[in-house]
């Protein structure tokens, strides 16, 4: 049978006294014989665990309808007991129980179910008898095993009447007579489940307590196992905003459901800790977490151990603790102190004096007193959390309403008890999400910028790099924090880029930055990884920015050339002390609905629970078909629960098409392995009736599919778990050693840069990097950055400078023509900081300089070296006697000025970040040498120096007319990657890089917003199809869709056979939206929007077709071989076959434009310079080619206004060239030069800007204005 999920129920097991000791101490305290009750030793009475009915199949394998893993079982043997065979029964009947009858017991219980400590854990204060009846309690446990998988318990201590063999024999508490004892014993029920459904567990068992009354039940043991079994059949909601409720009289249970993929369950009141603890001593135990210190809660209450001990770890998330966690010891586990690890454990507050004086280096912590100290003392001496931090988390909790009386003021009584529940529910909603948004907030600000410290490709972390740019007084908790199993795990989720609550709210956190920014501090030099990270919004002038209101037409992009400027964010995070409580990550709160489960049949016989099962497919095929489908979240959990129904009660073929529905409307929730499982145990005949249905067998060959490629991941070895700290090398480097050394360390990603360096440092000996020469290289870049993040500028500086400018290197105190003082370099200018009262002295900026040369100024009658600056527009020359230091300056603003002068040309400001990157490097190579060839050494770094004397880059005057600005998709890359697919929509631009990965981009500020991966295949088309989805048609053949508001991938259609080529959006007669797509084999598809179901497909035979469009009542096809005017119902109306000229050479179609206004049609094909236009009635020839100068061939086409925009290829070194043609006249207006490798992908923003997109060897996108 196929493999389920775990259900809520994993077993229920009763544990209570032995019932011949019971009788014996009966006996004795009915003569009064004994001066007190004794503590007794608990044992298993009962286990009951799924599958309670089952029927036997022709294969004899035994199907157990219940939500849970088919139990592989074991018996659990309890200790022999005396002989009780003379026991008889109230009515004198020998017994005929196997509990009765035999000197052992043997009880079935699921195999990786361990009871041995269980008794003592349901009664850890000791199984006490008592003289009169008392409350019930509740108290919550949770199991660890070796792998760290946690299991969670629920126990109801209930006290039931001794009595006496008169009144009836006690049989483990399976009979009672009303008569009053005055002897009690106590007995507990325990829920055991996979997750922490802690308050639907405690109702359920409430609700058990009322049917176990005497007058109602007076068969114990059958009770409990009714009881069990109709909780077996309760299914686990799926991740989203669809709970679960469930009747047991008199309550309606509900089991809410997790958040998403990987968060937790919550089912408990995450604000207990507040009402426990105030707000420092909360700080203070998440510090104590944090570090993996020793803790030991204690309490009066069992219950309030484990709740506080779970809040704390869910305010961590999405860090998970690793260490032993035990909430609730039992009196005679107390040795588990001793333990030299870590650990959180808990105990009655009975012992506290007894721990603190047994065992050292313990936080303990008094919950019903709200204290913390150390076994040791009375105060705590670790590292608090983070200043900042701490401020931010305690101003918003501040605010937080925790009191539900409060909320009580205007509501009148209730009368209907499941309605108040259901009200409290959802205050607590309410309050859970402001609970989490805070404790996440707490997290991002604690741990924000790590990700700008690792080094994906070679998995390592450079913590020495991230210390620096902590504040001081946090070191010392950061130096603790980095060396914990905590950290560990949640570094190696960074390394996989996982897509959790910390990287949504970093992200979103990120992109507010700059309104967030309080400018109260002196700018500092942030470290290179900073800078590489904000390069992407290093264009900021408002005149270069696209409008962001939706739709609204664009500003024009005049460049005056003064504004082409890097930003680079200050290092140090802006203040957040004047956080309102309300900031941080506001997600729209989605409304949850409840599927309410049809009342329980009688769980034990077969076919009642078979029919149970079909009514709930039913319940759920009415919810599905209510619900519209723009609801596709909702639609998609109700696909899940009823493809879970179905695998439960058998029906495994309709189960399939419900995941297949799922994995089309949200893929983020798909049960891969159980899919997996129910595909693998598919009979011969089903798996036959599957191949028939097209959808089915799609769903099987994807399974299969991506089992293969599961296998092949781990069969090539990739360590997902590694994590490598950054630590210098022991040995020489070659240059490959060299080039991974560096990118590790974070200096510099760039290989060509990286390459340079190397040979840098090994100038005039042999081509290897000792370990020395490195150390001292990365001690003096990394001694450089610190003075430069020290220097502290006066506000009469710092008004003249821009807010985003950093000094990056600062002189020794120098005689210039401009006074005495220091020479700053910042990324934009020179200036001199004046000795004694600091002033500002503008020296040049760098495009205004003229001249750089190294001059001698006389001194007596010595020449010291000087540095000679002509500036435009001034007379006199500026001169600074730098002495030792005038070589290496002028190799660095000779380098700062070509990187400026190429930026300002090509509207590339990433040559301005990539020229100080060279310039620094310079610094840090003089340094580390320290000999006579230190300068010529630090030359091979001057790489735009070098670039404007041998090979001056000089852009057209229509190209430098026409562009308007350059983005690098590439930039925190070891090398360019191909800008495969371009798209705009309204206020955002979207790209498309190797393998999946698209990034998205502000049209304001041209700032990275989002990145995410769809899929690890190349993406061939993108097209926005409402305000909320783009599509994407993938190498992969899957057509992925993501939301534009909540920025996922989650749902896919994957009807194609094929990569998927095109795409394109149109009306159908009664003004509904529909989509086509197509794919490489000739496949073309028809897509109800709204339903994402395919109306109808067809197939066209042709050679790889690569695009579709829409015109009137037909579709244009373009396949490397033809152009096919088609039918919409997929016959050929007329084909355009390659242009005589053309056929028997490589030239293949490879893009097409349809004109419907002047009823043109133009072409362009690879491996050829011509633009062919055809009438689309005349379709043997076209009546017009237009030859493109200086063209090796073309690779797409876009109409802007009355304009045809073409991307090829030059033959000139294959450089990137765009052509403009004239739709009117057919002639060519303009030739672009923006791309060092061919043109492959272009848009237009709102006809107002053509975006262009270029091969892997260039690997940017450049922004053309439209005349």
């Amino acid at each position: 049978m196929a493999e389920l999920p775990s259900g809520l129920l994993e077993a229920c097991v009763v544990v209570g006294a032995p019932s011949d000791k019971l009788r014996d101490i009966h006996q004795l305290h009915q003569q009064s014989k004994l001066n007190e009750l004794p503590l007794l030793e608990a044992e298993v009475l009962q286990v009951h665990a799924p599958p309670f009915v089952s029927k036997e199949t022709n294969s004899r394998e035994v199907i157990g309808p219940a939500f849970s893993r088919v139990q592989r079982r074991r018996s659990f043997i309890k200790k022999k007991r005396r002989d009780r065979g003379a026991d008889t029964l109230s009515n004198g009947e020998a017994s005929s129980r196997a509990e009765v009858s035999s000197a052992t017991e043997d009880i079935s219980v699921p195999k990786d179910l361990d009871l041995i400590a269980l008794p003592q854990l349901c009664f850890p204060g000791g199984l006490q008898l008592a003289n009169e009846q008392r409350e019930d309690s509740y108290h919550f446990l949770v199991f660890t095993d070796l792998f760290g998988n946690r299991t969670h318990g629920v126990v109801v201590q209930c006290y039931r009447a001794v009595q006496s063999g008169q009144e009836g024999v006690v049989q483990n508490g399976h009979r009672w007579n009303s008569t009053k004892s005055r002897l009690y014993t106590p007995f507990a029920v325990c829920i055991i489940s996979k997750f922490p459904y802690y308050n639907a567990l405690r109702d359920s068992l409430s609700c058990l307590l009322v049917q176990l009354q005497p007058a109602r039940h007076a068969d114990f043991e059958e009770t409990i196992k009714e009881f069990s079994a109709k909780l077996s059949l309760v299914p686990l909601p799926p991740p989203g905003q669809l709970h679960v409720s469930f009747s047991l009289r008199p309550l309606q249970v509900v089991l809410p459901s997790r958040a998403d993929q990987d968060s937790p369950v919550i089912d408990i009141d995450l604000h207990l800790p507040f009402l426990c603890f105030s707000h420092t001593t909360l700080l203070q135990l998440l510090s104590c977490l944090l570090q993996e210190q020793r803790l030991v809660f204690f309490s009066s209450d069992w219950a309030r151990l484990t709740l506080v001990a779970e809040s704390l770890l869910l305010y961590l998330q999405p860090l998970s603790w690793q260490q032993p966690y035990v909430p609730v010891l039992a009196r005679g586990m107390l040795d588990f102190l001793m333990a030299p690890t870590a650990f959180l454990m808990g105990c009655h507050i009975s012992h506290f004096e007894e721990v603190a004086a047994e065992t050292e280096d313990l936080i303990l912590v008094n919950v019903d007193d709200g204290i913390i100290q150390s076994s040791w003392s009375e105060t705590i001496d670790l590292p608090a959390i983070p200043l900042a931090a701490a401020e931010s988390f305690m101003s918003r909790a501040e605010c937080l309403q925790l009191h539900y009386d409060l909320e009580l003021c205007h509501v009148g009584a209730g009368t209907d008890v499941n309605a108040l529940r259901s009200q409290r529910r959802d205050w607590q909603r309410r309050l859970h999400s402001q609970i989490q948004n805070i404790a996440l907030e707490l997290v991002v600000n604690i741990f924000r910028g790590v990700q700008d410290f690792l080094n994906h490709e070679h998995r390592v972390f450079n913590s020495e790099e991230f210390l620096r740019t902590r504040e001081p007084a946090d070191q010392s908790f950061y130096k603790k924090v980095l060396e914990t199993h905590i950290f560990h795990s949640f570094l190696r989720d960074r390394l996989n880029r996982k897509r959790d609550t910390f990287s949504r709210m970093e992200q979103n956190m990120r992109n507010h930055a700059p309104r967030n920014r309080a400018m109260t501090e002196t700018p500092r030099r942030p470290p290179m990884s900073e800078l590489s990270r904000t390069g992407y919004s290093s264009y900021t002038s408002p005149d270069h920015r696209l409008s962001k209101r939706l739709g609204a037409s664009l500003p024009n992009l005049e460049q005056p050339a003064s504004d082409t400027t890097i930003v680079i964010s200050s290092s140090r995070p802006g203040s957040i002390r004047k956080m309102t409580p309300d900031t941080g990550l506001k997600l729209p709160q989605k409304a949850v609905k409840v599927f309410r489960l049809p009342e329980f049949p009688p769980p034990l016989a077969y076919h009642y629970v078979q029919n149970y099962y079909s009514d709930m497919v039913a319940s759920l095929g009415k919810a599905i078909n209510a619900t519209p489908p723009d609801e596709s979240a909702l639609l998609a959990r109700y696909h899940y629960l009823r493809g879970l129904v179905n695998t439960v009660s058998n029906r495994r073929l309709d189960a399939l098409e419900d995941f297949q529905s799922l994995y089309k409307t949200d893929s983020d929730i798909f049960p891969s392995q159980m899919v997996k499982s129910l595909v693998d145990s598919l009979p011969d005949v089903e798996r036959l009736q599957a191949d028939k249905r097209p959808e089915l067998k799609r769903l099987i060959s994807r399974v299969k599919r991506d089992q293969e490629l599961e296998r092949a991941h781990h069969g090539n070895g990739r360590e997902e778990d590694a994590v490598k700290r950054f630590q210098l090398p022991k040995k020489y480097m070659q240059l490959e050693e060299f080039v991974k050394c560096v990118q590790e360390s974070g200096i510099v990603k760039d290989q060509g840069a990286i390459h340079r360096l190397f040979d840098a440092l090994t100038v005039g000996h042999q081509k290897q990097v000792s370990p020395d020469l490195f150390r001292v290289f990365y001690t003096i870049w990394k001694e450089t950055e610190a003075e430069a993040q020290e220097v502290c500028l006066p506000a009469s500086v710092l008004e003249h400078i821009e807010a985003t400018e950093y000094v990056f290197k600062l002189s020794s105190s120098v005689k210039t023509s401009r006074g005495v003082g220091k020479i700053a370099m910042t990324q934009r200018r020179l200036f001199l900081l004046t000795d004694g009262r600091p002033g500002y002295v503008e020296v040049a900026q760098y495009r205004d300089l003229e001249e750089v040369k190294v001059s001698s100024a006389p001194f007596l009658l010595l020449r010291i070296p000087s540095l000679k600056l002509r500036v435009r527009g001034r007379k006199e020359a500026f001169e600074a006697n730098l002495k030792t230091e005038t070589e290496l300056w002028n190799l660095m603003v000779k380098e700062m000025w070509a990187g400026r002068n190429i930026a300002d040309q090509h509207k590339d400001p990433q040559y301005m970040q990539q020229a100080l990157t060279n310039a620094l490097l310079m610094d840090a190579v003089v340094g580390s040498l320290q000999s006579n060839k230190a300068i010529y050494a630090a030359s091979k770094l001057a790489h735009f120096d070098r670039i404007k004397m041998e090979v001056p880059m000089m852009v057209p005057k229509t190209t430098a007319e026409t562009l308007k600005h350059k983005i690098n998709p590439s930039l925190e890359l070891a090398a360019p990657q191909a800008v495969d697919v371009l798209l705009y929509t309204p206020g955002q631009l979207w790209v498309s890089v190797s393998g999946g990965k698209v990034m998205v981009f502000d049209a304001s500020s041209w700032s990275l917003t989002h990145t995410c991966h769809v899929g690890n295949a190349r993406l061939n088309c993108m097209m926005g199809v409402d305000k909320d989805q783009v599509w994407m048609g993938s190498e992969d053949s899957v057509i992925y869709i993501i939301s534009m508001v909540a920025m996922v991938c989650n749902r896919q259609l994957t009807e194609h056979r094929a990569e998927v080529t095109g795409l394109a959006l149109d009306t159908d007669k009664y003004s509904q939206k529909v989509a086509y797509s197509c794919s490489a084999e000739g496949s073309v598809m028809v897509w109800d929007v709204s339903t994402l179901q395919v109306k109808r497909h067809f197939r066209l035979s042709c050679d790889r077709l690569q695009s579709v469009s829409s015109c009137n009542t037909t579709l244009w096809c373009c396949s490397r071989d033809s152009i096919m005017e088609v039918w919409r119902n997929g016959s050929l109306k007329h084909r355009m076959n390659l242009p005589e000229q053309l056929k028997g050479s490589t030239a293949t179609f490879s893009a097409a434009l349809l004109l419907p206004e002047t009823e043109e049609l133009w072409s362009v094909c690879v491996d050829s310079g011509e633009v062919c236009i055809w009438h689309i009635k005349d379709t043997i020839k076209p009546f017009h080619r237009v030859t493109l100068p200086d063209c090796t061939g073309c690779y797409c086409m876009i109409k802007v206004k009355n304009q045809v925009w073409v991307g090829g290829a030059g033959r000139s070194s294959t450089k990137g060239k765009i052509y403009i043609l004239d739709t009117e006249r057919y002639q060519v207006l303009k030739e672009l030069h923006g791309h060092t490798d061919k043109v492959t992908a272009l848009c237009s923003a709102e006809d107002r800007y053509v975006l262009s997109g270029a091969g892997k060897h260039d690997g940017k996108i450049a922004i053309w204005k439209v005349e």
